[in-house]
């Protein structure tokens, strides 16, 4: 696949290039990185253009703000060929199966002692509750993405835009290759799949992207701890790094209570 962003926008371009993948044997091309850090608005007015244009801009940033070569962006180090497609898997399938690896307790092999990796997860412990029910319609998202992409881009002057041809940020990362959770699955489509899920029940936007982070906008955050708590579990299964490296406590109810209102979710994946 490759294409050409400046033929299909009307938003003007800064100075950028066509990233081919380093696993590519096909000179396959499926980012546009631009030069230099994104100007402000700039993301919004492409998002505002993606249904047209089919492209889906990415605010993308380093693991090393002196890092020359911008990776894994710049860099080329994606696997867009390893990636299955997001249609090819259940969410709730994905998270119950996640859920299940990481609740597992081993006596042998475990860091902590089984009834302490159980009360990371408590009320659940290692039964998995299910998918959180949808939150009503409340503002709308793609005004949420907008503002938390200015504010995403004043926090780390260094970032810059990304633009792939993708239905939704959802697949962008498949599409690209991504892979920051590769040390969890190395197939980012089954990330893509649930993050389908959380773009309809909760307004999710994917705003930006690092080497292994992932920044999200959210529309309908959960109000009540109640709801956050459901909402936790499938963080833990989908990035159980939040929780496991986050926070002190490192429990899944000091987690859903920062889940409350919060119009913004981040993971990262060691």
């Amino acid at each position: 696949m490759t294409f050409e962003p400046r033929t299909l926008l009307d938003t003007p371009l800064p100075p950028g290039r066509m990233i081919t993948s380093e696993g590519s044997s096909d000179g396959n091309q499926i980012l546009w990185l631009s030069d230099g850090p994104v100007a402000p608005g700039l993301w919004a007015r492409i998002r505002a253009e993606h249904t047209r244009t089919g492209l889906w801009p990415l605010l993308l940033d380093c693991r090393d703000p002196g890092d020359s070569e911008f990776r894994p962006w710049a860099s080329g180090e994606l696997s867009p060929e390893r990636m299955s497609s997001p249609g090819d898997h259940d969410p709730a399938e994905l998270l119950a199966h996640w859920w299940r690896g990481y609740t597992t307790t081993d006596e042998v092999d475990d860091v902590l002692p089984p009834a302490e990796r159980l009360a990371v997860t408590a009320p659940f412990g290692q039964r998995w509750p299910g998918l959180a029910p949808g939150r009503p319609t409340g503002p709308d998202p793609d005004k949420e993405a907008a503002e938390y992409a200015e504010f995403f881009a004043s926090l780390r002057a260094r970032v810059r835009l990304g633009l792939v041809p993708a239905a939704s940020g959802a697949d962008a990362l498949a599409v690209a290759g991504w892979d920051g959770p590769a040390n969890y699955d190395n197939d980012t489509a089954k990330f893509s799949t649930v993050l389908r899920t959380w773009e309809q029940r909760f307004g999710a936007r994917v705003v930006a992207v690092g080497f292994d982070t992932l920044h999200l906008s959210i529309a309908t955050p959960p109000t009540q701890t109640e709801d956050a708590l459901l909402i936790a579990a499938e963080h833990f299964a989908f990035c159980p790094d939040n929780i496991w490296q986050g926070s002190r406590p490192h429990t899944l109810v000091s987690y859903a209570e920062r889940l409350v209102d919060a119009h913004s979710w981040e993971f990262w994946w060691d």
